[in-house]
């Protein structure tokens, strides 16, 4: 909720651009760095292990990045989910992107993917009836776990 009360841009410019630098990848849940792009852990995620594969470029349009960016972005995403599969025994994968405010994006100013891991029974009475969504796990502590298991993969 804090993410939906606060005030446009208050986590500054770009949070995209911000995490994006060499140095603080713990601190940003970073799980993983390609050449044009990396992945990041979601810091309000609607499930456990729910991540991010964005561009280190700032570009709000997915047609505008360059092809290299793209494909680079479509094999980590595919990289996410072995990884999410082998480590958090995710049984399948919400998957996607909202590009522009009208779609619902979020921050649309730098566009990013969603891989959401879900597992069967993970949607139960606790959001609808106690208006509280259970993790079983801390973002920190997903975040080790998962970049651990990018770096054993050797990409």
């Amino acid at each position: 909720m804090g993410y939906i009360r606060s005030a446009r841009n208050e986590f500054g410019p770009c949070i995209f651009c911000d995490k994006s630098h060499l140095g603080k990848d713990e601190e940003n849940l970073v799980v993983h760095r390609g050449e044009n792009a990396y992945i990041l852990m979601n810091l309000y995620p609607y499930n456990n292990g729910h991540l991010m594969v964005s561009p280190y470029d700032h570009e709000e349009h997915f047609d505008a990045l360059n092809t290299d960016t793209q494909v680079e972005m479509m094999t980590l995403t595919t990289k996410a989910m072995e990884v999410l599969r082998s480590s958090l025994n995710a049984d399948g994968f919400n998957f996607g992107a909202n590009f522009g405010e009208v779609a619902g994006a979020g921050i649309k100013e730098h566009m990013h993917l969603h891989i959401v891991p879900r597992w069967i029974g993970d949607t139960n009475f606790m959001p609808v009836m106690g208006h509280t969504k259970v993790m079983v796990d801390g973002l920190k502590e997903t975040r080790k776990q998962l970049a651990e298991a990018f770096s054993k993969n050797g990409k």
